[in-house]
């Protein structure tokens, strides 16, 4: 790769990503049934993923580039996490949605008459929205700065907690009764909008090189999000509330290994 063409390598890592949801889906076709404790500890194990990722891959960086432009080290970093994490509760608030498991009168956002199965993907969707973004960014940051290790960091530790995370979608909706094919299609397709989101990250921090720290702030919050809003607290509503939270530790350490180690 080169730290120089960050959209191209935006492109490919969140194909990477989206290859492991697309493998993590297709273990519907296996004869694996959707345990809760399987479920839990996978939804577990990525919450510790998007947490370390947030912090050693996203916000330190920003801390780094904020103290390298001149800004108070606190502030872009600050100010860019507090508004991706008002940005998604917006999203949840209008887009319509429904996480697996819940009834359909439970559905988010604006009243709609969609099917179970497309507020089902919308879910995911918006989910894999901040993982993509927080990948292009990354990115778009390694052309100013000329490392590369951070965002490929990044982009392996989202495409491991990817395979679990493609499991969880398919393998809940096998459960509520559509067939493996369709089940298939819903849970890979829904890694599809990382691609995008890395697209529109990487180009954004790219064109305006100012934004970089508050873009990674931005990721950051976004991903918390989603970790509190949603992973949390569905990967502890099973009864497997040691098993998650042991399962997040270890996605977080692993995580924390990898920056550490690698970078």
């Amino acid at each position: 790769m080169n730290p120089a063409d960050p959209i191209l390598n935006a492109f490919l890592a969140t194909v990477f990503t989206w290859l492991m949801t697309l493998a993590g889906a297709a273990l519907v076709f296996l004869p694996v049934r959707a345990e809760r404790k399987l479920l839990d500890s996978s939804l577990g194990f990525a919450a510790g993923i998007m947490i370390a990722a947030s912090f050693w891959s996203l916000l330190v960086p920003a801390i780094e580039l904020s103290a390298l432009n001149g800004y108070a080290e606190w502030l872009p970093p600050a100010l860019g996490f507090l508004a991706g994490g008002l940005f998604l509760s917006g999203v949840d608030k209008i887009i319509p949605h429904l996480h697996p498991g819940c009834d359909p009168e439970d559905a988010e956002g604006l009243p709609t008459t969609w099917k179970r199965n497309r507020l089902l993907l919308l879910a995911v969707a918006i989910h894999n929205i901040p993982e993509g973004l927080a990948v292009g960014v990354a990115f778009g940051a390694a052309a100013a700065t000329g490392e590369l290790a951070a965002p490929i960091i990044l982009a392996l530790g989202i495409g491991i907690q990817n395979l679990p995370e493609g499991a969880a979608v398919s393998l809940p909706l096998r459960g509520e009764g559509l067939s493996e094919w369709r089940s298939f299609t819903y849970g890979q397709v829904s890694g599809l909008v990382e691609i995008l989101g890395g697209l529109a990250g990487a180009i954004l921090v790219y064109s305006f090189s100012w934004v970089m720290p508050y873009a990674l702030g931005f990721a950051a919050g976004a991903m918390i999000f989603v970790v509190i809003e949603d992973i949390i607290p569905e990967c502890q509503s099973g009864g497997n509330t040691d098993l998650a939270t042991v399962s997040a530790l270890l996605g977080f350490v692993l995580m924390m290994i990898l920056d550490l180690a690698l970078s």
